[in-house]
């Protein structure tokens, strides 16, 4: 990736430039300390001068009136707000009709910031005061002074708490009166500029010490730069979050969010006082010390997906290059390209206006379909569809261009979603709430609805990243999600009455990726790289959920890295310098799984005695108890050694019906109540309490025996001859109440026993009979 510059041989403003703004995609404002406004127009590269402020003020910042946020269109994007030298800050229309001057601050006022909502206004100055304004200019608060002036000002995501420079110190500030601020020195020198990033949450800062730093909202510094020869004098966001910029004397450099270098460009602009990204993320405006207005281009970004390799060479055209063959397509559009992704076979691509997808096998009849609002934040593909989101929602397409569905959500802010917080798989949509980030809202894919029963996904702690997994059936569908402690969980999606259990897999989880082609998970835990190899094992045995794993050291991908991708057997890593590592894991496990989803159990066995490993084997111990293959059950505990779970299996293989095997399966994988319901549906009240005396829960076994007055008998017989191996007496009071004048009789008990297995085994015998007779007529 890197900035294609365009400077105008001859500046069109005689002082230098402070402050530049969009309003649209292409159209740009510029001030100049030789009073003049300026408009831009790139479509045509016209300029022309929207109006000659008076002699005695000179700009220093701008800043566009929000245009639109969720759903709700504004009427006044076309006015933005101009600070000055003068301690006066100006409401100006679009026509560069001064509707309104306000005196805000003793001495210049050096920044002014429109909330993300445009209800409010804040105003920094050399007084070292932050105020917060109304949106027609009247004073509400004054939230800080100090003694030191205050050169730069951001909101909060949600506009709750401002970020401002106090000399070398940062200091975020909630609105909310007797809230802890948050204060720490974050550099050598004077901080000349913030900017604080609604998607990502993250915050960057760059100071008279010539270093640029990214921090996040609790003031941990993630990344420094090294120093440059001048001091940095402006910073800014893309507005997706994903890459930044950073002007300084003669110097532009593009960077990634987690702060290493794109690009660095070198051009005669003077020190670039100002820099603006255009709404759609790529193009870039700076203000300029020498006069000029400096655009740059984000171009050459690259997507790779097996063996295509696709790159935005111009604003309008794109190579598509196949390293097998080093076949090489080109793809012209017909507007500039925003927003691209290439996965699954399909490569869909979003313009300014219009979305294009294409078939990997077929570069030649892209599908073409008009977009509703124009500037695609985010694309997302699963195998059988993709997903847009922009300004004004979300929305579902298939690979043909039929609009499939529209997920909504009360509060719900698309312009602040990303890859981290939307996952997609073929059936359903999960989502971070942003308002309560406990919350996952989940939907079904076809209608766009809450899933299951309605239920959201509630978790005790923030979550930071979700993830669905791509394959298996609908009612199978996991997420598995980092909490802001870094600890990896996993749940099922669908939600019918019964709260889903959210179980951990792992600890210190700092980025996940589920394989496209099987459910297997890969993570970076603190120092390893590992990979679960089949996560369901956590429903199924826990006990044998380490052997299913496969670990690395991860000290070879550096501080902070980044799974980028899971395909196949091949998983991409991002280090922290900006380097990509390929891993590739063993094939085998997600040969299993094809395997295993299509009931091949001899040929799973087969593989695993072929490959000789105990992760294979524990694996398939896992998959054949989930889907009650007792067979291989026993085959693949016998090779991890897990003799006495060989035993038990053995036991469930001898019991007369299915309904009893399919309850001590459920008990194995500790489904305890379940197996219980399935026991009691299927009218076998003496195996529901058979189990609970087995388990020592007698409570409930008596509870049972009471409420459908059979076997009181035998439990307390059971449970007097366990007291009796402790030497224990009989505490419990419901005990005692029903042992009253019983006497045990062991044989009776035992014929009991007997008549209640013989009964089982004739209704078993006898549903196979009527069964057989039906399928003969």
């Amino acid at each position: 990736m890197r900035l294609k510059i365009s400077l105008l041989r001859e500046p069109k403003h005689q002082e230098l430039v402070s402050c530049v703004g969009w309003t649209t995609a292409e159209e740009l404002y510029s001030c100049s300390d030789d009073h003049q406004i300026v408009k831009w127009n790139l479509l045509t590269s016209e300029t022309s001068q929207i109006v000659k402020l008076p002699d005695d003020m000179y700009p220093i910042d701008l800043h566009w009136f929000p245009k639109s946020i969720g759903v709700k269109k504004q009427t006044q994007a076309e006015s933005f707000v101009l600070t000055s030298s003068d301690g006066k800050f100006h409401l100006i229309s679009k026509l560069g009709r001064v509707e309104k001057s306000v005196e805000a601050h003793c001495g210049a006022v050096l920044a002014g910031r429109w909330n993300y909502e445009g209800t409010a206004l804040i105003t920094v100055g050399e007084d070292g005061q932050v105020k917060i304004w109304s949106k027609t200019g009247m004073l509400r608060s004054t939230l800080a002074q100090q003694g030191t002036p205050v050169y730069s000002v951001a909101w909060g995501p949600d506009s709750e708490k401002v970020l401002y420079t106090a000399g070398k110190q940062l200091i975020i500030k909630p609105l909310q009166p007797n809230a802890k601020i948050l204060q720490w020195k974050a550099h050598d020198g004077i901080i000349l500029k913030v900017d604080w990033n609604s998607v990502n949450d993250l915050i960057l800062s760059a100071g008279e010490d010539c270093k640029y730093k990214v921090w996040d909202s609790y003031g941990r510094l993630l990344y420094s730069s090294q120093p440059h020869e001048h001091p940095i004098t402006s910073v800014a966001w893309a507005p997706d979050g994903e890459l930044f910029a950073v002007g300084s004397f003669h110097t532009l450099r593009l960077c990634d969010k987690t702060g290493w270098s794109y690009a660095l460009e070198k051009p005669n602009t003077g020190s670039i006082f100002n820099i603006a990204w255009s709404i759609d993320g790529t193009q870039i405006a700076g203000a300029c010390g020498n006069g000029q207005v400096v655009f740059a281009h984000v171009v050459e970004q690259r997507w790779e997906w097996k063996n295509f390799e696709v790159t935005l060479t111009k604003r309008r055209t794109m190579q598509v290059r196949n390293v097998l063959n080093d076949a090489v397509d080109l793809l012209e559009f017909r507007d500039r390209v925003i927003k691209a992704s290439l996965n699954y076979g399909h490569l869909v691509v979003s313009t300014s206006l219009q979305c294009y997808v294409f078939s990997t096998k077929n570069w030649n009849t892209p599908l073409i379909f008009d977009l509703k609002e124009g500037t695609v934040s985010l694309i997302l593909q699963a195998e059988r569809h993709f997903l847009l989101v922009d300004g004004g929602g979300i929305y579902l397409y298939s690979y043909e261009g039929r609009f499939i569905s529209s997920p909504k959500f009360p509060g719900m802010r698309t312009d602040i979603l990303n890859a981290q917080t939307v996952s997609l798989s073929n059936d359903t949509i999960a989502i971070k709430d942003k308002a309560d980030e406990k919350i996952i809202f989940l939907f079904e894919a076809s209608t766009g609805k809450p899933l299951g029963d309605g239920k959201i996904l509630s978790h005790k702690n923030e979550i930071l990243e979700i993830a669905l997994d791509q394959k298996g059936l609908t009612n199978e569908r996991k997420i598995a999600f980092i909490d802001k402690n870094r600890d990896l969980y996993i749940t099922s999606v669908k939600r019918f009455g019964k709260e889903e259990q959210i179980i951990k897999l792992g600890t210190m989880v700092h980025t996940l990726a589920w394989c496209d082609t099987s459910n297997i998970l890969c993570g970076l835990q603190d120092t390893r790289f590992t990979v679960w190899y089949y996560p369901n094992t956590v429903y199924v045995d826990r006990d044998i959920l380490p052997k299913t794993l496969f670990e690395k050291d991860a000290s070879e991908f550096s501080k902070n890295p980044h799974i980028v991708s899971f395909v196949g057997n091949q998983v991409t890593i991002r280090r922290a310098d900006g380097s990509l590592v390929h891993i590739s894991i063993s094939p085998y496990p997600a040969i299993l799984h094809e395997y295993v989803s299509s009931s091949k159990w001899e040929d799973a066995v087969r593989l695993c005695r072929f490959v000789k490993e105990q992760t294979m084997w524990a694996c398939l111990a896992a998959m054949s108890v989930a889907n009650r293959d007792m067979t291989t059950a026993e085959i693949a505990y016998a090779s991890i050694g897990e003799i006495d779970k060989v035993q038990y299996i053995n036991s469930i293989k001898d019991l007369p019906s299915k309904e009893s095997k399919m309850a001590h399966m459920l008990m194995f994988s500790g489904n305890i109540q379940e197996a219980e319901m399935v026991l009691l549906q299927a009218g076998l009240i003496y195996q529901a309490i058979q189990i609970n005396i087995n388990l020592y829960n007698w409570e409930r076994a008596l509870e049972l025996a009471v409420k459908h007055k059979t076997h009181v008998d035998t439990v307390l017989a059971y449970r007097q001859k366990f007291l009796e191996t402790f030497g224990k007496q009989e505490t419990n009071k419901r005990y005692l109440q029903y042992a009253e004048g019983l006497q045990v009789d062991w044989e009776k008990i035992k014929a009991k026993i007997e008549m209640e297995i013989t009964k089982e085994r004739e209704r078993s015998s006898s549903n196979i009979t009527g069964k057989s007779l039906s399928s003969k007529h």
